[in-house]
């Protein structure tokens, strides 16, 4: 009787899902989004980023200026473009992935960091990639705002040497025309 009690707490015990700690949290939609673009799942992974704070971050003051149309479409225009252009640069680096190695997360609120490791076995060459991603939660689900290789950040970079020129220079209805027309120069590329 006490052998199959303890192997029913046992086989109850096992099968109760394990508790995910800020680490596993916060790595799950990293993961998820390497493996979407990994292997041409694009949709997949856009939806794990933060349109919003991103737009925030790359239109800065300018933000609170635009219409919420103009606003909506910067974000739609903004994932478009990003998963057209950056996808399929992404996805050839990661033929050859080995796997990521995660550190501990710093989370502040709804707001959190974590930096990881991406090894890349090239047969000619492994690469070790040094990647740091900004998180935001919203609702019950985490979602990328940022990422910087070597200490580089995607959307400052995007900011400073694209977003705020044009900006600068005409606005926003010279931002949006800029970013449909290289949506229309990138009609032929196609996000799955």
């Amino acid at each position: 009787m006490a052998i199959m009690k303890t192997t029913l707490t046992l086989a109850l015990l096992l099968s109760l899902p394990a508790l995910a700690g800020p680490k596993e949290e916060l790595s799950k939609p990293l993961t998820t989004i390497v493996n979407s673009v990994r292997y041409g799942r694009d949709n997949a992974a856009l939806k794990l980023f933060a349109a919003e704070e991103q737009g925030k971050l790359l239109v800065a003051d300018s933000w609170a200026k635009g219409t919420d149309a103009q606003r909506k479409e910067f974000q739609d225009l903004f994932l478009t473009l990003f998963g057209k252009i950056a996808f399929p640069k992404i996805r050839k680096n990661f033929e050859n992935l080995d796997t990521i190695l995660y550190d501990e997360p710093a989370v502040d609120g709804a707001k959190a960091s974590i930096a990881s490791t991406i090894l890349i076995n090239h047969p000619l060459k492994k690469q070790e990639l040094k990647v740091k991603y900004q998180l935001v939660k919203q609702g019950s689900a985490w979602r990328v705002v940022d990422v910087a290789v070597l200490g580089d950040s995607m959307l400052i970079g995007i900011r400073d040497d694209q977003v705020q020129p044009i900006l600068k220079e005409g606005g926003w209805d010279a931002l949006l025309k800029a970013m449909r027309d290289k949506a229309a120069e990138l009609k032929d590329v196609q996000l799955k």
